[in-house]
């Protein structure tokens, strides 16, 4: 069976659903969150590996954070999927035919107002990827086992406008995954626990 199959199977099975983190610790109340997706692309390879990002300190929002490639599901866009794919290629020219699409996995609402559809794809190791400077300062992969392992994935608190937050990050070399990508990944682990 191949990774793409292995993934599929274990966003498949509902038998034993987990339980998923509702959100960035509270609630968003402006109205109706925006839909979003983002590409959870994942390295075919002995000990798979999951694409992320560092984004741009000269961002308006998120800036100098761990991402996914992603962002808002444009009217032109298909459906999260293609929104995945489209934001993957214009942030780091990952191509979409390079993409074996796996399927959707739980989506993610964000205290911002973003309903997130996290969106699995299998594709090669040793991809070359080229960031889009005005978002992306650099590419690098994560050993997918490492951030699945509940060992790796830090509960924090803290108080952010006037209320206490609680929000998971996971700490590798160098980089800080936290927020909504390491909420996404706890999901992801809690999913394929279960279903396997």
């Amino acid at each position: 069976m191949t990774l793409a199959d292995r993934l599929r199977a274990a966003l498949a099975a509902d038998d034993h659903a987990p339980v998923l983190l509702p959100g960035d610790g509270g609630s968003f109340s402006g109205g109706t969150p925006a839909p979003a997706a983002v590409l959870v692309a994942i390295t075919d390879q002995t000990q798979p590996g999951v694409i992320l990002t560092q984004r741009t300190d000269t961002l308006r929002r998120h800036a100098g954070q761990v991402a996914f490639p992603g962002g808002r599901i444009d009217p032109e866009d298909a459906d999260a999927a293609a929104a995945a794919l489209r934001e993957a290629e214009e942030e780091i020219a990952l191509p979409r035919g390079a993409v074996d699409l796996v399927g959707a996995a739980d989506p993610y609402l964000t205290v911002t107002g973003y309903t997130v559809t996290p969106v699995i794809g299998v594709i090669a190791p040793g991809l070359t990827y080229r960031p889009n400077e005005a978002e992306v300062a650099d590419v690098f992969e994560v050993p997918l086992a490492f951030v699945l392992d509940s060992m790796n994935q830090i509960q924090v608190s803290t108080e952010w406008q006037g209320r206490m937050r609680t929000y998971y990050e996971i700490n590798w070399r160098d980089r800080r995954i936290w927020g909504a990508t390491a909420a996404m990944l706890v999901n992801l682990s809690r999913r394929l626990r279960w279903a396997t």
